[in-house]
C-alpha cells in the first residue's frame, strides 16, 4: 500500500457512508471496523495520526487494577479480554510485562491486595499471561532498584504496547480495507442536510474541497467538544457534548539500574504511579491527574507535576532521581465523559467510555465518541458500528476484528520468540539490539524493509538514533508520516537516543530523507 497525496485529494464532492474525524486510536479504530463491514470509509485528521491523546499514554494494555476500587469490574474485565485479543493480533508492538507491586505499611493492606489482585485474575480468561502472586522483597531479583526497607510485595502481569505505531497499524488496516485516511487534513464545516452530511475540508497544503457522507462520527477525543460546538451544523439535532479534561504528565529518565520489569507505587493520596521500561534504555514514570480548561492544545508538564511524580517513586527507589535526570516529558489529555461536572477527584472518574447518537427520523446521523481507553478500542470500534448500523440505510458486514492481525502481527501463533529467533538466522549480520528494534517495529513487514541489506550500514543513510534512509522510505510511503516529528517520536522513539546538541542536524537529515522517499512515491 503506497500513499499518494495526489490520491487522496482526488474527486470532490465524493460521498462515503461514513466520515470520521479524528485520527487517534478511537478514529482509526472505528474506521477500520466499518471499512472490514463493506463500508466505503475515510477518515481526517487535522495533524498527524495520534499526535493528541494517543501517543501521549502510559504505553499500557491493561485491565486497569486500581479501577477495582471503583467497583468498575465490567470496565476491568472488557479491558482484560480485549488485552489477550492484541497479544494474539499484534505480537511485535503488545508484549507481556511483570509488575512489581511493593507493600507499604499504613497503604492498602495485604489482604486487599491479594483479593484485588484474585480478581484481577480471574475476572476473564487468561491464555497468555502468568498469574499474579506475593514475593519477597529481601530475595526477588525485581527488588534490586527497590529500597532495602521494603520487604514484601506481590507480582502481577499486563501488557505494554508502543501506542503509537498501535493507532498507525489501526490506521493501515483500514486502508487495506479500502479507507481513505486524510492526515493534515481539517474538517472546517460540518452540515447536516437531511440524508446526507455536507462537509468542507482544509489540507494542510491550502487547499479546500467538500464530500458528502451518510454518517458522521465525532472521534476527536479532547477536542470532541470544540468540534461539536465550532464544526458541526445539525440544526434539526445538536446535543451539546461534555467532556471533562484531565491531563496526565509523564517524565522519561535514563534507565534505573536493575528496573527491568515495571513497578506500581502507591501515592499517599492513594493514587498509583507507574515505573515503566522504556525503549530498551530508559524508564517512564507516570502518569498525574490535573484537571485542565476547555483548550487540549495548552497541556504542558507542569514543575509541580514532576515534583509530584518524583515525590512519590522516591522513597520506593535505592538510588533517588531528581529533575536533572529528565530526559524526556510529555503531557496527553483524556476526555473524560461527564455529565457537566467539574468537581470531584479525576483519578476516580470513569474511563470507560460513552458513545452518544443523535439523528432524526430525516437526519444523517452523528456519532459522538468520548472517553475510552487504548485498550477497549476495538470493542469500542465495535460498540460504535452496532449503534451506526441501523441508521445507515443499507445491510453491513458481522463483526470482523477480533480474529484480525495488524500488519506485520501474522507471526505463527502469534509466537514473537519464534518469529525473532528465525530473524536473527536470517540476517545474521545485524547486531542482535538492533534486529530486534526492527522487528519490534515492523514485525513480519521487516524483512521486506531490510530487503538485500547485510547490516544496519547498508540500510542507506544513517540520520541517528538507530533510524536510517530504508525506514524512513518505509514510514512516508506506507504511514502517513510527513515530517521529522512524525518519525522521531510517534513511527519510532529515535529521537530518544539522539543528544540535544545534534538534534537539529538529525531533523534536517530526517526531512531529506522525506523529501527523497515523496520523490520516489511521485515516480512509481
Amino acid at each position: 500500500m503506497a500513499i499518494d497525496s495526489r490520491n487522496q485529494l482526488a474527486g470532490t464532492e465524493a460521498h462515503y457512508d461514513v466520515v470520521v474525524i479524528g485520527g487517534g486510536i478511537n478514529g482509526c479504530g472505528i474506521a477500520a471496523d466499518a471499512a472490514g463491514r463493506g463500508l466505503s470509509v475515510m477518515l481526517a485528521e487535522r495533524s498527524d495520526l495520534a499526535s493528541g491523546t494517543s501517543s501521549a499514554s502510559s504505553k499500557l494494555i491493561h485491565g486497569g487494577l486500581r479501577y477495582l476500587e471503583q467497583y468498575a469490574f465490567r470496565l476491568v474485565a472488557h479491558s482484560l479480554a480485549e488485552r489477550e485479543v492484541l497479544l494474539a493480533n499484534a505480537p511485535h508492538i503488545v508484549w507481556p510485562l511483570q509488575f512489581v507491586v511493593p507493600h507499604v505499611p499504613g497503604m492498602r493492606s495485604r489482604l486487599l491486595m491479594r483479593a484485588g489482585l484474585f480478581l484481577y485474575d480471574h475476572l476473564s480468561r487468561r491464555q497468555r499471561l502468568p498469574r499474579s502472586g506475593s514475593i519477597d522483597l529481601t530475595r526477588h531479583a525485581a527488588a534490586r532498584p527497590l529500597a532495602r526497607s521494603l520487604e514484601h510485595g506481590f507480582e502481577y502481569w499486563d501488557c505494554w504496547v508502543d501506542d503509537a505505531r498501535l493507532v498507525v497499524l489501526v490506521a493501515r488496516l483500514a486502508a487495506e480495507k479500502g479507507a481513505r485516511i486524510a492526515t493534515r487534513t481539517a474538517v472546517a464545516k460540518a452540515r447536516r442536510e437531511g440524508k446526507r452530511w455536507h462537509i468542507a475540508l482544509r489540507h494542510g497544503d491550502g487547499r479546500a474541497e467538500t464530500i458528502t457522507a451518510g454518517a458522521l462520527v465525532n472521534a476527536a477525543g479532547p477536542w470532541a467538544g470544540r468540534v461539536a460546538r465550532e464544526v458541526i451544523e445539525a440544526p434539526d439535532a445538536a446535543p451539546p457534548v461534555s467532556v471533562r479534561l484531565v491531563k496526565g504528565s509523564h517524565i522519561v529518565v535514563p534507565r534505573i539500574a536493575g528496573a527491568d520489569c515495571a513497578y506500581l507505587c502507591q501515592a499517599p493520596d492513594r493514587r498509583v504511579v507507574f515505573v515503566l521500561p522504556f525503549a530498551d534504555a530508559f524508564t517512564l514514570i507516570g502518569t498525574t491527574d490535573i484537571p485542565i480548561g476547555d483548550n487540549p492544545d495548552d497541556a504542558t508538564v507542569s514543575a509541580a507535576e514532576i515534583d509530584y511524580l518524583l515525590g512519590v517513586i522516591n522513597p520506593f527507589l535505592a538510588t533517588s532521581l531528581s529533575a536533572g535526570d529528565i530526559v524526556w516529558r510529555f503531557a496527553g489529555v483524556r476526555p473524560l465523559a461527564s455529565d457537566g461536572e467539574v468537581e470531584g477527584n479525576p483519578a476516580t472518574a470513569s474511563r470507560d467510555y460513552r458513545l452518544t447518537i443523535a439523528t432524526t427520523p430525516q437526519g444523517a446521523p452523528l456519532l459522538t465518541v468520548v472517553g475510552g481507553k487504548v485498550t477497549t478500542y476495538r470493542r469500542l470500534a465495535q460498540s460504535a458500528l452496532e449503534l451506526l448500523a441501523p441508521h445507515l440505510g443499507r445491510s453491513i458486514g458481522p463483526p470482523w476484528t477480533a480474529q484480525a492481525p495488524l500488519p506485520g502481527g501474522d507471526m505463527p501463533g502469534a509466537d514473537f520468540a519464534t518469529f525473532a529467533r528465525a530473524a536473527r538466522e536470517r540476517h545474521p549480520g545485524f547486531e542482535a539490539g538492533v534486529l530486534e528494534t526492527l522487528l519490534r517495529r515492523y514485525g513480519t513487514e521487516a524483512d521486506a524493509i531490510i530487503g538485500d541489506a547485510r547490516r544496519l550500514e547498508d540500510m542507506g543513510t544513517y540520520l541517528g538514533g538507530g533510524l536510517t534512509g530504508r525506514e524512513v522510505n518505509h514510514l512516508v510511503r506506507k504511514e502517513w508520516a510527513t515530517t521529522p516529528e512524525d518519525i522521531l517520536w510517534r513511527r519510532t522513539k529515535a529521537g530518544l537516543r539522539i543528544p540535544p546538541a545534534d538534534m537539529a542536524a538529525a531533523e534536517h537529515k530526517v526531512a531529506e530523507a522525506i523529501t527523497a522517499a515523496r520523490m520516489t512515491v511521485a515516480d512509481n
